[in-house]
């Protein structure tokens, strides 16, 4: 019985691992924890109960923005698939482009996406269906890739030009946008003339 248990706390340990330290009821249940224990669990403070059907190794060392991967265990479907993508301000701050700082975490979600419960407060959802090749995905989650997230704070008019501009010159400064995928992108005409202007100041 004790080699089962450490069997099954090394599973989820491992699953644990590429998530921050997070996992779902159904892969603690699948690591090989009854789903009986798991409020054994959370009492005795072996784990920690983030949201409902989600949980945390208590002793897991905290990592850089864990509510990313915990927002986006949210998103899954019922075959546990995850189905958010941060954009917007999300993914400018994700990666220190421009001085914006969101107070709101934004998730684009397919358009047929439904939850029963309540919608986390933190979360702003965009309904979009999203082609892969906008998306990327890092360190258990995904991302648009920050040029889709920039033509999407565009369009949605959302902050301030400068901040546009800013994202649009850093990005391509850093190599995280390239003018070959700026050519290759479509968009209005007003995201293209705002685009060029980027391009100049980053000339």
């Amino acid at each position: 019985m004790a080699q089962s248990h450490r069997e099954a706390a090394r599973r989820l340990f491992e699953l644990a691992e590429t998530q921050h330290g997070y996992f779902t009821a159904k892969q603690a249940k699948e690591a090989g924890f009854a789903e009986n224990t798991h409020s054994y669990h959370v009492r005795v403070g072996n784990w920690i109960r983030d949201l409902r059907g989600i949980y945390r190794l208590a002793l897991f060392p905290i990592t850089d923005r864990p509510e990313l991967v915990l927002y986006a265990l949210w998103s899954r479907n019922r075959n546990e698939e995850i189905e958010g993508v941060y954009s917007h301000e999300t993914v400018l701050s994700f990666y220190d482009l421009s001085d914006l700082n969101p107070s709101k975490i934004h998730m684009t979600v397919p358009t047929d996406f439904r939850r029963n419960g309540e919608i986390p407060g933190v979360l702003i959802l965009h309904y979009a269906d999203l082609p892969e090749r906008d998306v990327k995905t890092v360190q258990g989650f995904k991302l648009t890739r920050p040029l889709r997230a920039i033509l999407d704070l565009i369009e949605a008019d959302m902050v301030e030009r400068t901040f546009i501009l800013q994202g649009l010159v850093q990005g391509v400064d850093r190599g995280l946008i390239t003018r070959h995928e700026i050519w290759d992108t479509r968009m209005s005409e007003s995201a293209r003339r705002i685009v060029e202007e980027a391009m100049r100041l980053a000339a």
